[in-house]
C-alpha cells in the first residue's frame, strides 16, 4: 500500500521527485571498501550486493572475457569454502544468489533471510580475501569451458545472437575496450593462463576497488560491526584507474548484413550518444520511450499496428561509463524489406527533430519511467543494486531524488534537441539480420558483417 501511495504522489506533482530517497548510512573501511546500508523492515529479508569496479571495459586486447570469466571462477570455492559449498550453504539457508558482468562492473548478490546475513558476509569476504589460496589450473580450465559453452549457446547458436558483437566491432575502433562484448573471444579465453588470472584478481578484486550494499531487515550498527569483522582484515590493493579512453564519433554510416538461421528479417540502427548520468541521458531515455516504449509509441503504432510490416519494435539508450549508444531495432515480417523499416525509423526520428512531442506525450512517457523507477525499489535487491549503481557512477549513493528529478524536469524542447543533436542526420551503424540466402531483404548499401 505504501508503494502505491508513493507512486500516486510521484505522478501527481514534479515536486514529489525531491522527496524520493533510499534512506541509508554509508561508511568506508580502512582498506578502502565502501559500504552502504539501508534498513527495510517490511519483510524479514536482506540483500547483500557486491560490486567489483571492473567489467569488460577495463580489459585489454588479447585478454577479453576476463571479467566475465571471473564471475564464474568466484563461485568455485575459496580459502575456507570448498568447491560447491558456496551454493550449498546458501541454499540450506533459504537464499538465492547469482552474479552478472557488464561493460563497467561485475556484480555478486545474495537474497536471504535476515537472520542469515552473517553467512553471506562471511562467504563474500572469504572469496574476496581468499580466492587465490585455492585457485588452480584445473578450476580455470573447468570454468573456461563453461564460459566457452555459454558463448556458443548465447552468441554463436542463438538467433540474432551475434548482433551485439557485430555492433561493438563496428561502433568502436579496434583495441578500444568497448569494441568487444563481455563474453570475450574463444581465442582469448583459450590463451588465458593461471598467472594472467591471478594478476587480474590481485588488480581488480581488492576491497578498495569494490563496494558493498546491504539492504533489508537489519540494524545498521550491527551490520557495520559484522562488515568490519569479516572484511576488515583483507589488505588494500593498488589503486585502480578507471578507463579514460577517448571515444571518437562514428566516422560514416555503414550498412552491415548478417545471414543467420532466422525466419524473420531484423534491422538495428545505432548512433553514438553520451555516457551514463551525463546531462542528456534523461532526454535520450525518454526519446527511446517515445519512439518504441509500448503500444502507444510512434514506431509501434506506425509499423506494427497501422502498416503491419513489423512484428516487434524497440528503442533505448545504452549509456555506460565512457559513452552511450542509441538503438532502434525493428523485426519485420517474413518478406519485409528492411529498407522500408530503416526509412520509417529515420522518418520518425526526423519528425521529432523537426517538431517536439506534445506535453501530453512526454508526460505519459515520464509517468512510465517513474512507475518503473518506483517498481525497481520495491525489493531489497532492487534498492541495493541501485545504491551501488549510484555510488559507482555518481559517487553519491543518495542520488535517487536527483535521478528522478532529471525526468521530472524534461520539456518537449529537450526531446527535440536530443533528436537533433544525436540522431537526425548523424552517422550510424545499420545491421541487418536476414534468413540465409535472402540478402536482398537487407537495408542499404550492403557489406558483409564478416
Amino acid at each position: 500500500m505504501k508503494r502505491w501511495l508513493l507512486l500516486l504522489g510521484l505522478l501527481a506533482t514534479p515536486a514529489a521527485a525531491q522527496e524520493v530517497s533510499i534512506p541509508h548510512t554509508a561508511f568506508q573501511l580502512p582498506n578502502g571498501l565502501r559500504v552502504v546500508v539501508a534498513q527495510d523492515r517490511s519483510t524479514p529479508v536482506v540483500a547483500v550486493n557486491v560490486w567489483y569496479h571492473v567489467g569488460s571495459g577495463y580489459e585489454k586486447p588479447g585478454r577479453t572475457g576476463f571479467a566475465h570469466l571471473f564471475e564464474h571462477i568466484m563461485f568455485e570455492g575459496s580459502k575456507n569454502v570448498k568447491e560447491g559449498d558456496f551454493d550449498n550453504l546458501l541454499e540450506a539457508a533459504g537464499a538465492n544468489n547469482n552474479g552478472s558482468t557488464t561493460t563497467d562492473r561485475t556484480n555478486y548478490f545474495e537474497i536471504l533471510p535476515s537472520n542469515a546475513l552473517e553467512l553471506a558476509l562471511w562467504l563474500e569476504a572469504d572469496r574476496m580475501g581468499g580466492l587465490l589460496d585455492v585457485m588452480t589450473p584445473e578450476k580455470l580450465d573447468g570454468q573456461r569451458e563453461v564460459v566457452k559453452n555459454e558463448r556458443r549457446q548465447r552468441v554463436d547458436n542463438q538467433p540474432y545472437g551475434r548482433l551485439w558483437e557485430i555492433a561493438a566491432e563496428a561502433l568502436y575502433p579496434a583495441g578500444h575496450p568497448y569494441s568487444w562484448t563481455t563474453i570475450g573471444s574463444l581465442a582469448d579465453l583459450d590463451s588465458a593462463g593461471i598467472e594472467d588470472v591471478r594478476e587480474f584478481f590481485r588488480t581488480y578484486y581488492a576491497p578498495n576497488n569494490a563496494s558493498l550494499a546491504i539492504v533489508g531487515d537489519v540494524d545498521p550498527q550491527q551490520v557495520r560491526t559484522l562488515v568490519e569483522k569479516y572484511f576488515g582484515w583483507i589488505p588494500r590493493g593498488e589503486a585502480v584507474q578507471r578507463p579514460q579512453l577517448p571515444v571518437p564519433p562514428i566516422a560514416q554510416t555503414r550498412h552491415l548484413v548478417q545471414e543467420d538461421r532466422v525466419t524473420l528479417p531484423q534491422v538495428s540502427l545505432v548512433w553514438r550518444t553520451a555516457p551514463a548520468y551525463s546531462p542528456d541521458e534523461a532526454a535520450l531515455n525518454a526519446l527511446g520511450q517515445i519512439l518504441a516504449g509500448g503500444k502507444s509509441s510512434r514506431l509501434y503504432e506506425r509499423l506494427v499496428y497501422n502498416e503491419r510490416v513489423a512484428q516487434t519494435v524497440s528503442a533505448f539508450n545504452d549509456a555506460n561509463l565512457l559513452s552511450g549508444d542509441f538503438w532502434i531495432t525493428l523485426r519485420g515480417r517474413a518478406t519485409t524489406d528492411l529498407d522500408a523499416l530503416e526509412k520509417a525509423a529515420l522518418e520518425e526520428v526526423q519528425k521529432l527533430a523537426a517538431a517536439p512531442p506534445s506535453a501530453d506525450e512526454l508526460r505519459q512517457v515520464v509517468n512510465t519511467i517513474q512507475t518503473g523507477f518506483v517498481g525497481s525499489l520495491e525489493t531489497a535487491i532492487g534498492k541495493a543494486d541501485q545504491l551501488n549503481s549510484y555510488l559507482y557512477y555518481t559517487g553519491d549513493p543518495g542520488f535517487a531524488a536527483k535521478d528522478l528529478a532529471r525526468y521530472q524536469a524534461l520539456t518537449p524542447a529537450d526531446i527535440q534537441r536530443a533528436a537533433q543533436e544525436y540522431l537526425a542526420g548523424e552517422n550510424r551503424i545499420v545491421i541487418s539480420f536476414v534468413p540465409a540466402g535472402k540478402t536482398e531483404l537487407a537495408a542499404g548499401d550492403k557489406e558483409a558483417a564478416r
